[in-house]
This record gives C-alpha cells, sequence and structure tokens, in this order.
C-alpha cells in the first residue's frame, strides 16, 4: 500500500504560508508559485522561480521548519489515523512516497502525533518527482510483495501524483480533498472518494502479500 502523505494530512495552508514567504524574498507573485506547486517537489518548482535555491540544503532547510512554524494550520484527513493505525495492528506494508523531503514528512508525523512508516520514498530520493513514477516505483521495491499485481493501492490528492501512480501500473485512489472532480477525474484514477472515512481495513494475508480493503460512497 502506497500513499502520498496529502492523504494523511491536510498542510495546505501551512504550505501556502510556506511560498508566500519564500514568493516574498525571491520577488514572485506567489499566487503564480501556488498556481504549480501542489504536488510537486519545491526543487522542481524553484527551478523555474529561483534557479540558485534550487538545492536539497536549501529546501530540506526550509521545509523542516514548516512543522515547526505552522503545525496548527495542519489537520488530519479525516479516517487517515484510524486506517493507519489498522494497518500496523496487522502489520501490513505501507509506505509514504511523498513529494515533500524527509524532515517535512517526518515533520508533520510527529506534529500530528501519527504512525511513522519503516518505508519512506521522498522528494531527495529521485531524480524526477511526480508525474514521472520515480517515486511509486521506489516504494514497490521497498514493499517487497510477493504478489506484486495489483496488491498496490495508491492513495493520492493531487493530479500529478494520480498520473505517477497509474503509471507505476498501481491502483490509484484518489481524494477529493484538495482538487476539483473533474481535475481528479482527467488525472485517470481507478476510484474516487471523498476521504479516507472511505477505506476500510478487511484482511492482511501475510503469505500471499494481499491486503482487502473496501471502498464505499465512490464519488465516481
Amino acid at each position: 500500500m502506497l500513499r502520498d502523505s496529502g492523504t494523511i494530512i491536510d498542510s495546505t495552508d501551512a504550505v501556502v504560508k510556506n511560498w508566500q514567504r519564500i514568493g516574498r524574498e525571491i520577488g514572485v507573485d506567489p499566487d503564480v508559485i501556488l498556481a504549480t506547486s501542489h504536488g510537486r517537489r519545491s526543487i522542481d518548482v524553484l527551478e523555474i522561480y529561483q534557479p540558485e535555491l534550487a538545492n536539497w540544503e536549501y529546501i530540506r532547510r526550509v521545509e523542516g521548519q514548516i512543522p515547526l512554524e505552522f503545525g496548527q494550520d495542519a489537520v488530519e484527513i479525516p479516517g487517515a489515523r484510524s486506517l493507519l493505525d489498522e494497518l500496523e495492528a496487522h502489520s501490513v506494508p505501507w509506505c509514504i512516497v511523498t513529494s515533500g523531503t524527509r524532515p517535512l514528512v517526518t515533520g508533520w508525523l510527529d506534529i500530528m502525533k501519527l504512525a511513522h512508516p519503516k518505508n519512506i520514498v521522498t522528494a531527495e530520493d529521485v531524480e524526477n518527482g511526480k508525474p514521472d513514477p520515480a517515486g511509486y516505483e521506489q516504494g514497490k521495491k521497498k514493499l517487497q510483495l510477493q504478489h506484486q499485481s495489483p496488491s498496490f493501492v495508491v492513495f493520492e490528492d493531487a493530479p500529478a501524483g494520480i498520473r505517477a501512480g497509474k503509471a507505476a501500473g498501481c491502483i490509484v485512489v484518489a481524494l477529493n480533498t484538495s482538487h476539483s472532480l473533474d481535475q481528479l477525474r482527467e488525472a485517470g484514477p481507478d476510484v474516487i472518494v471523498r476521504d479516507m472515512r472511505s477505506v476500510e481495513f478487511k484482511t492482511w494475508e501475510k503469505a500471499k502479500g494481499e491486503v482487502q480493503l473496501l471502498i464505499s460512497n465512490a464519488l465516481i
């Protein structure tokens, strides 16, 4: 099971504040940056607007401060905590595949007191960010499931991530938490739900590497 961190925590307001601050510092309209930044790595966004800042030392430092400075602006995606607790209780392999850096994702999990997966693929781990499938390909390898298909289920909230998951050969469940239904539908997910309350853990067959999930109240 593969997840983007945006399906666990809605940190939109915090990320907006971070990009607004960076936009003011580099003299670029924050609204212009925000129009293209969601679901993409900061390094890819800065390559466009301020290439000299497009380095991991700067980005890790800045993103690591986001949960500390704007932690009060983040909220859990409804249903995410209970599902993660079920996965952990049954030792189901899962992985976060995110466009954020490791300091950012671990910072959010710490602040929100959510389960940490044993496997994480972050922005620094891939040469190309979403919609390139490299992140999800790495995530699949980390999970080491015997049954390769269709055991990999991706949960995504952004069109770029949906396309990445599909390109990696995964079943993609899109969450209608940050983008419109039309935007999600155009990206081509297998299912769209409102949030993680529509996803229920049923069983885990470790020997087969198969988990059964019940998806209810699908929007498409």
